[in-house]
């Protein structure tokens, strides 16, 4: 089995911001109940993102070394992004900081399965993206 090291790579990165969160801040990640339709969807994507990030699925690979470079390139970006907005925001709740966390890796998501031509990712992601970011709006509400 394959492994996709950069995808890896890019998990890592936005999700250690989350754990020293949730670490430091234990009641910061409670929102209000929301539809629970919604948030099923919002955990398949979440764990379909994850995965096919980690694990390329069929049809995985990049068109040229070009297309390569730019997803390495574009998602460093949005990793980045993802942990400046943080680490600015890290004790400032709002609706800028919520919106940022939940559409930055929607984007990073997406981009990585158009990119990599993976379906199973791009499908995760385009689950994961609406329901991720309503969850959030309604919480930051």
């Amino acid at each position: 089995m394959r492994i996709n090291v950069f995808g890896l790579a890019y998990m890592a990165v936005i999700l250690v911001p989350n754990l020293v969160f949730a670490l430091r801040c234990r009641e910061g990640f409670a929102h209000p109940r929301t539809n629970r339709v919604l948030e099923l969807l919002e955990k398949i994507g979440r764990f379909g993102c994850f995965a096919f990030m980690i694990l390329p699925g069929p049809g995985f690979g990049f068109s040229s070394d070009e297309a390569l470079a730019l997803y390495l390139i574009v998602d460093a970006l949005l990793a980045l992004a993802y942990c400046v907005i943080w680490i600015v925001c890290f004790r400032r709740p709002g609706i800028f900081r919520t919106l940022s966390l939940s559409i930055l890796p929607s984007i990073l998501f997406l981009f990585s399965g158009v990119m990599s031509h993976s379906i199973l990712l791009t499908l995760s992601s385009l689950i994961f993206a609406p329901s991720h970011i309503a969850i959030s709006y309604q919480s930051a509400r």
